[in-house]
């Protein structure tokens, strides 16, 4: 089945990142030490602001940490899988290389995408995890499975519009080439990311709010998982806007990527 081809071909891609790691372990360990202390500043920085107050916009520090948690572990997902093989499209454009890319029986954008496989980013994923456990232990949860199975799929819509929005940035290198003005907008976009989206609409900056939840949304990537598990956020509007804006994305920067590649000048032309 052509499914079963693809996900063979994603182990292969981790199982030549794992190696290629493994050649390098103390750019393995370096990638790794970077995390934990950028972690560490933030748990930091966020711990002296509660230290002054027992919430902030909405959210009590236990749902903050949460929230940090969640942020990470998304963070993790697209280092570890999207953000290298993005940033290397411009790349394969000059030197070329993405005619041989083209000229492979596979979708290109899956070839795009996940062809390197970052394993020094899954600790990070791991920590996400862990400081989202123990979020969840101070507020003394009980398991609920409906509200669990409802925050991975936010998750997962959270990724894919993450995903998306980085796909579209990529799609643009074929007409720009040297795309780094974009990716210092997807920087920022991550700035934004990891802050709950009470603190911009209920204040002076409600319109930016506004727009980076209705007009880019990005700012549904992780607020919309953490308010479900963490705050029992379980409004329907906003869940069934989550999913339309998941699936509108990933369907329209597809698009815009298969664009792109068609206005796409190949080396030998």
């Amino acid at each position: 089945m052509p499914s079963s081809r693809y996900f063979r071909l994603l182990f292969a891609f981790a199982r030549y990142g794992l190696l290629r790691e493994l050649a390098f372990r103390t750019n393995f360990l370096v990638k790794v030490s970077v995390e934990i202390l950028w972690l560490s500043i933030l748990i930091i920085f966020y711990k002296t602001i509660f230290s002054k107050t027992t919430v902030v916009a909405g959210w009590t520090e236990a749902q903050y940490l949460f929230f940090v948690g969640c942020y990470f572990t998304l963070e993790g997902f697209i280092e570890a899988f999207f953000l290298e093989n993005c940033s290397a499209f411009s790349d394969l454009i000059r030197s070329g290389d993405l005619d041989f890319i083209l000229l492979k029986p596979i979708d290109e954008q899956f070839l795009v995408s996940l062809r390197n496989i970052e394993w020094s980013s899954v600790p990070t994923v791991i920590m996400g995890a862990s400081i989202m456990s123990i979020g969840l232990w101070q507020m003394h949860l009980t398991f609920d499975f409906v509200q669990v199975a409802l925050f991975l799929a936010m998750f997962v819509c959270g990724l894919i519009i993450a995903y998306s929005f980085l796909l579209l940035l990529t799609a643009a290198a074929v007409w720009m080439v040297r795309n780094q003005s974009l990716y210092e907008l997807w920087w920022l976009f991550t700035s934004l990311v990891r802050y709950p989206k009470e603190i911009f609409l209920k204040s002076w900056a409600s319109p930016i709010g506004f727009v980076f939840t209705f007009v880019i949304p990005i700012l549904l990537v992780v607020n919309v998982p953490a308010g479900v598990m963490a705050k029992r956020i379980l409004d329907r509007a906003t869940l069934a806007f989550t999913v339309l804006t998941a699936a509108i994305l990933l369907y329209g920067s597809r698009r815009f990527f298969q664009f792109a590649l068609k206005r796409y000048r190949s080396a030998s032309s």
